[in-house]
């Protein structure tokens, strides 16, 4: 086998093994985020599904959503929800802390959000998913 041909082989081996999986941080009784779901189940691409509300969330992925959609904490929060209303709404917290209240109190995490490789975005509306997978 020449050089060049065993360089394709390789590169065909790698790409069919490197698969990216996108997940979706769903929450389940939200109407809109199982529009978003089914919206990713339709254009048959792999994804992880992950019930934030049942599996917490951690600094390391609240800080990779707000990286990789390049939005801000609040930005990614929930105003209309009662706890946002009740404790949250017009104080001024440090994007650190922002990311504390959000891994400490995940329901008011915007849903649902997808996140690919580079990318991340807020699923709503579903047809937002087609900016990462373009």
């Amino acid at each position: 086998m020449n050089l060049p041909n065993a360089i394709n082989l390789i590169f065909y081996y790698i790409s069919q093994k490197l698969v990216l999986v996108y997940k979706i941080y769903h929450n389940p009784k939200c109407k809109k985020s199982r529009e978003g779901l089914e919206y990713l189940k339709a254009k048959s691409i792999d994804f992880k599904v992950i019930n934030y509300l049942v599996e917490g969330l951690n600094a390391d992925e609240v800080k990779e959503i707000l990286l990789k959609s390049n939005l801000k904490p609040l930005q990614i929060v929930r105003s209309q929800d009662d706890y946002f209303k009740n404790y949250l709404k017009n104080k001024n917290f440090s994007d650190d802390e922002w990311v504390q209240i959000i891994m400490e109190n995940p329901k008011i995490l915007q849903r649902p959000i997808v996140v690919g490789a580079h990318k991340a975005v807020l699923a709503n509306p579903p047809q937002n998913i087609d900016k990462l997978i373009k």
